[in-house]
């Protein structure tokens, strides 16, 4: 892992961007309706077009597909509909030669319950690998009745334990009942999976990782109960109960310590900038644990709590946003750390659809745009979500559900909104919970990406072929979301987003690595974003200006002595005193000594 002193000196993956590629939905090559390797290799170019310096594949292993791959049966193998080792060595060599790296996703929090060592665990009470799994003896009433070794709720709902009839004793699932947690409190099982999830993969050429749910490795041995937080529900969220556990920061440093033999980064998925004590500890250069850290404070905003899908679609405001984004912009200022800023993933809906407008062509583009300005000017490691970048929207409220929502996620709350509210005669919470779902499902990023206008499929795959996921009505519409439509085309999403990206490269001592400060008098504007990013060497100041509406804002003062330029502006005709609707401006300002 590469090591550095300090969160202002740079090194490759500081100052990359990384552009994460969903495996499924990214390209098909062999026309099966599901996306490969070779499709990747046969896209690299585009990426390395667009300014990004880094790929993250999410999981490619061999996998029973409960979680779309984070459910793994064999880490050294890759799932069969996405190729194999060969073409995973040839999409190694080719992306190196354009001068990509290339991140895989690490997920041991849990394997697959068809993982060989999952099924020699579960084969007898006796067997060596049995406490390479978490196994827990039942509970019993004063009736005799059954019940799970504690209250702890399932990141998928229901509980975290599911009863084997075979050893009879319960097994430890945070997530789907599917990946049962692995017992890291094994030596012998860690030094296993290290081999298989690490080594491995990093002696074939991978650069390095995306650690996932690694603040939830280290499990309380005592497994107490949750506090109780929904008095109406059995099982409760369990949060901090099972997050950064006594032994987390060894067990990081184990992996860290094997990381640190190769030139490769890691960026974990552990926390909210409010746990700052927390997260510092694992990005912290001299601890040598992680390289950098997701904070997902920005992106959570408008979620429900501790669910997501309780609040009505768009339950937020911009002063909220402005201050996650401030928070988790300075966490780690002062310090050897080191962040990230992203605005989309595989777990988020689209952010256009969440923090723009997709209303109209104008408004889509437009907003398109303004976020890409206010993505590109922050600090830290930059994560673009495949067709993020052309403008992707969320699943039109038109299509069925739950037939065409695919996630594990969606189709439990789905059932579970049913059990609750459909039985009782309850039609509005029904509404609102199938909406919310609608709005901020996880399905909205994990439909194909949309290479040409010509439907069904846009060319991610056969004309006449079912792809696993359908394809986003948008591609054809007349926003022309679609990469062909877009491609040199001036003026188009896709375009701008390569101008920000050249403009973030360039001046990188402001965009990747400066300080950023809100300005004082529009902390509370609830329409117009406004803040500053200083070089750390004073020198230059920029100025990023984003209004959030589709109404002309009068134009923020900022005072200050210099040469001033504008260096971006993400409309045609920009005016002296006004911001246009969904503008984005950047002006860089040159001190006078």
């Amino acid at each position: 892992m590469s090591d550095t002193s300090s969160s202002s000196s740079d090194s490759w993956w500081k100052s990359g961007v990384v552009y994460q590629i969903y495996p499924a939905s990214f390209q098909d090559s062999n026309d099966d309706g599901i996306g490969d390797l070779q499709g990747i290799t046969q896209r690299l170019q585009y990426i390395k077009d667009l300014g990004a310096t880094i790929i993250w594949i999410c999981p490619m292993y061999d996998s029973p597909q409960h979680d779309m791959g984070y459910d793994i049966r064999d880490y050294k193998k890759v799932y069969e509909p996405y190729g194999n080792i060969s073409d995973m060595t040839t999409l190694l060599s080719t992306a190196h030669s354009l001068g990509l790296k290339v991140l895989l996703d690490l997920v041991i929090n849990h394997t697959s319950n068809e993982h060989a060592w999952f099924r020699e665990s579960r084969s007898s009470r006796t067997s060596p690998k049995r406490d390479w799994y978490i196994w827990k003896p039942a509970r019993y009433d004063a009736q005799g009745n059954r019940h799970p070794p504690n209250n702890w709720g399932s990141y998928f709902g229901g509980s975290t334990w599911e009863w084997d009839d075979l050893t009879q004793e319960y097994y430890l699932h945070l997530f789907a009942k599917e990946q049962p947690d692995f017992n890291f409190e094994t030596a012998e099982a860690r030094k296993a999976l290290y081999a298989d999830s690490i080594e491995f993969w990093l002696n074939l050429g991978v650069d390095g990782f995306r650690v996932d749910t690694c603040s939830l490795y280290s499990k309380n041995q005592n497994f107490p109960d949750a506090p109780i937080r929904d008095p109406a529900e059995e099982f409760q969220h369990a949060g901090a109960t099972v997050n950064h556990g006594a032994r987390i920061h060894e067990f990081m440093k184990e992996m860290g310590e094997i990381i640190s033999r190769y030139d490769a980064m890691t960026v974990g998925e552990c926390g909210n900038a409010g746990e700052v004590e927390h997260t510092l500890k694992y990005v912290s250069a001299k601890e040598r644990e992680l390289s950098s850290v997701f904070l997902f404070d920005v992106v959570n905003v408008g979620h429900g709590r501790p669910n997501r899908y309780t609040v009505p679609p768009r339950s937020w405001d911009l002063p909220t946003l402005m201050g996650a984004i401030e928070t988790t912009q300075r966490v780690f200022l002062g310090t050897d750390g080191w962040t990230t800023t992203f605005f989309e993933n595989h777990d988020m809906a689209r952010s256009i659809s969440r923090f723009g407008d997709d209303s109209t062509p104008e408004a889509w583009s437009a907003s398109g745009k303004m976020l890409a300005v206010m993505q590109a000017t922050l600090s830290g490691t930059m994560y673009i979500y495949q067709g993020q970048e052309i403008g992707m929207i969320n699943i039109p409220l038109t299509w069925p559900i739950p037939s065409e929502y695919k996630d594990i996620e969606s189709q439990r709350w789905y059932d579970f909104l049913h059990q609750q509210f459909a039985s009782h005669k309850d039609p509005s919470k029904l509404a609102l919970g199938i909406l919310s779902m609608q709005h901020l499902a996880r399905d909205n990023s994990r439909t194909p990406m949309q290479w040409t206008p010509d439907l069904p499929n846009a060319r991610f795959t056969g004309e006449h072929v079912k792809p696993w996921m359908r394809v986003n009505d948008g591609a054809a519409t007349k926003e022309r979301i679609n990469v062909a439509c877009q491609e040199g085309v001036e003026g188009s999403v896709l375009e701008f987003w390569k101008r920000m990206l050249r403009m973030r490269a360039e001046r990188k001592e402001v965009f990747v690595f400066g300080e950023m400060e809100l300005l004082e008098q529009e902390r509370n504007n609830e329409k117009v974003m406004a803040f500053v990013k200083k070089s750390l060497s004073g020198d230059l100041v920029a100025l990023v200006l984003c209004n959030f509406t589709g109404e002309t804002q009068p134009l923020p003062h900022y005072e200050m002595a210099g040469e001033r330029e504008v260096l971006v502006c993400s409309v045609e005709e920009p005016q002296e005193n006004v911001l246009m609707p969904w503008e984005g401006r950047v002006v860089l300002i040159k001190s006078k000594k």
